[in-house]
């Protein structure tokens, strides 16, 4: 009985060790129910990572079977989803037009309804520092993922730098990317 209670306690301390060794195989990467990365469901962006501010940008494509236009196309537009964080334009135009015509009795009407909507959205940023940190495919249907980054430190270098931007917009932008981890770190706070 001694032996068999010995061997026991063996067998679980080794699925113990099994396990934790199994947990750290993982890269301490979070485990999500799909294989697709973190970055690819949590989207685009500004987060902190590892206390370092960043925007990010996730782009897609799907249906392209050219593998090297597909990766530029993934990339750029994810280089277009950090741009829309600083100036988008946006345009809506709705158009609802309804009519009821009635001849004599109730009977006879002749309705008729149209509505239209028009969306249309502009985003022309010039950037420096973003860069594509990672790729991935979807296996099951072909979408090649881009997740570009630009760090906020770099960033704000580069807009001390910029001789095109004169000093309101600069500081404007500036103070707006700063407002945006601000805001992300009072979120984190309420979270601890």
């Amino acid at each position: 009985m001694k032996t068999r209670s010995t061997s026991i306690k063996m067998m679980a301390g080794f699925l113990s060790i099994f396990a934790l060794m199994l947990l750290s195989s993982c890269g301490g990467k979070t485990m999500n129910q799909s294989s697709e990365p973190d970055w690819v469901l949590r989207g685009s962006g500004a987060f902190l990572d590892k206390d370092q501010k960043s925007f990010y940008g996730v782009g897609a494509i799907f249906g392209v079977k050219n593998k090297p236009l597909a990766r530029t196309a993934a990339d750029n537009r994810a280089r277009a989803e950090i741009s829309k964080m600083f100036e988008t334009y946006s345009a809506s135009l709705m158009q609802d037009y309804a009519a009821s015509t009635t001849a004599g009795s109730f009977e006879a009407t002749s309705e008729e309804q149209n509505v239209e909507q028009s969306i249309k959205t502009f985003s022309a940023t010039t950037l420096s520092g973003v860069v594509i940190i990672d790729h991935w495919s979807d296996a099951s249907d072909g979408t090649f993922y881009s997740l570009a980054r630009l760090d906020l430190a770099r960033f704000s270098e580069n807009i001390k730098k910029a001789k095109e931007l004169n000093a309101s917009v600069r500081d404007f932008v500036k103070q707006n990317a700063e407002k945006a981890f601000d805001k992300l770190e009072a979120e984190e706070a309420k979270r601890k």
